[in-house]
């Protein structure tokens, strides 16, 4: 850690027992955990609603941290002979450290946000990169105010570059995050459905993901899905500065039919228009014919934004034809039965990824058959975008459909999905699985998809 204890003085004054500390000396890693802590970390005790890291002032003393932050709210003892300061809000002071911190290191840093995709490209732009050095990146759910600054703590100046997750709640989130880590490329890799409950529309949350630029360096560039008339809107009103499109060709954004959303001017073209090549599962970019790491177009267009960060960081495309993707559990992930091939995505589920999945599970030869779960955060919306993307089920021709439900689409939802040759709805995933096996033969396909909630993963054991 190359931040110093004079840093910190600069920024919030003089420290209690000051006289323990060297202004001069670095102040150790950062820790918010005493469970991880080491002999010589600073300790940065955070507050949430069923904790409160000042609890753990006194077991971090004994450890031997040199020095730690204190709320102004908190109303117990400090140990003796701890240095600290006084601040108003322990996490805003964590990300002024965090930000200093990549300040120092003067690394690049890459910012991926989007409604769905973001850690299948934060993955791919991470494998990408690495022939450059190591790269830092944002690890599980690193993408919130606590995780991204924790991501940038952990690089060190042997590092060729971050690369970080930004997931977002609400209007202001990603502002936040952008403004702790100063991006030098921001990724957008789409404008959906999901939380659509939480900001009541896509304009709102084309806004939200463009606060990505609010604190993107000014010689920065933002690179975007091109044809998606709301983001460009929405960015107009953030950023003036380099724009990258990434189109392919005869490919829609469109997934829901919302065709309006998805026309801009004739003035604005893509920078960067590539083929694939489906039945050989290849990519042409710049020239070059790619192997796609990935299935499915919707992981070819995440691929092309990634190639386009390596284009922008000087990464050669000699050596991108045998990329190891590893995504954690539950997204993007094909398994082999043997008798069966599953789609894993039990992660998470919205409007867009469930459409996305549907259509690469199609293109796999034999009968399909999917269980499908409750999408959350979709509002006043919710029965009707369930109501398309069954629709659009439908007419993909699936096999069949098990529906795990937790609200109010029981009824909606039989009455599309009645039009198959095989369906039901169930409550659990245990129903699932048990109506799921009573259809299956050798050689179907499945894809099982819900939101967290619903813990779909459980489906799983049942097909081994």
């Amino acid at each position: 850690m190359d931040i110093l204890f004079k840093d910190l003085i600069k920024l919030w004054g003089k420290p209690v027992n000051q006289e323990k500390i060297d202004p001069n000396s670095p102040i150790g890693f950062v820790s918010t955990d005493t469970r991880t802590i080491k002999k010589g970390n600073f300790f940065v005790p955070l507050v949430g609603n069923k904790f409160d890291g000042h609890d753990f002032l006194d077991m971090a003393f004994d450890l031997g941290v040199q020095a730690a932050i204190v709320s102004e709210n908190f109303n117990g003892s400090v140990p003796i002979g701890l240095p600290y300061w006084v601040v108003s809000d322990t996490l805003y002071a964590y990300q002024k450290v965090a930000l200093l911190h990549r300040r120092s290191l003067k690394l690049p840093v890459v910012a991926v946000t989007g409604s769905v995709g973001k850690t299948t490209t934060r993955e791919l732009i991470r494998v990408i990169l690495s022939s450059l050095g190591e790269i830092v990146s944002s690890r599980e759910n690193e993408n919130n105010d606590v995780g991204v600054p924790k991501t940038l703590l952990r690089g060190t100046r042997r590092d060729a570059a971050f690369v970080l997750e930004m997931g977002m709640r609400g209007l202001g989130q990603i502002e936040r995050l952008s403004g702790v880590s100063e991006p030098d490329i921001a990724v957008i890799t789409n404008i959906g459905q999901a939380h659509i409950g939480l900001l009541g529309s896509r304009e709102n949350i084309a806004k939200a993901k463009s606060e990505i630029t609010s604190n993107l360096k000014s010689n920065g560039v933002v690179i975007i899905p091109f044809g998606d008339n709301l983001l460009e809107k929405a960015l107009r009103q953030k950023w003036s500065g380099r724009i990258i499109r990434v189109a392919i060709e005869n490919y829609s954004l469109d997934w829901l039919g919302c065709g309006d959303d998805y026309v801009v001017e004739k003035s604005i073209a893509p920078d960067y228009i590539s083929q694939i090549d489906m039945q050989n599962n290849l990519i042409s970019f710049q020239g070059v014919k790619l192997k796609l790491p990935l299935e499915g177009r919707h992981n070819a267009m995440n691929f092309l934004m990634a190639l386009a960060v390596a284009t922008e960081l000087g990464v050669s495309l000699k050596n991108l034809d045998k990329l190891n993707i590893n995504l954690p559990m539950g997204r993007n992930r094909l398994i082999d039965y043997g008798q069966f091939l599953v789609l894993d995505e039990t992660y998470n589920s919205s409007p867009d990824s469930v459409i996305a999945s549907l259509e690469l599970l199609v293109s796999k030869p034999g009968r399909h058959f999917a269980v499908l779960g409750t999408m959350l955060e979709l509002g006043f919306e919710s029965t009707s975008l369930h109501q398309k993307v069954l629709q659009r089920a439908v007419e993909l021709g699936l096999t069949g459909i098990v529906f795990v439900t937790c609200g109010e689409e029981c009824n909606s939802v039989k009455e599309i999905i009645r039009q198959l040759p095989n369906y039901d709805v169930v409550k659990t995933p245990k129903d699932a699985a048990k109506t799921l096996l009573s259809w299956l033969s050798p050689g179907d396909n499945i894809l099982i998809k819900g939101s967290r909630k619903l813990e779909l993963e459980k489906v799983l054991p049942y097909l081994r």
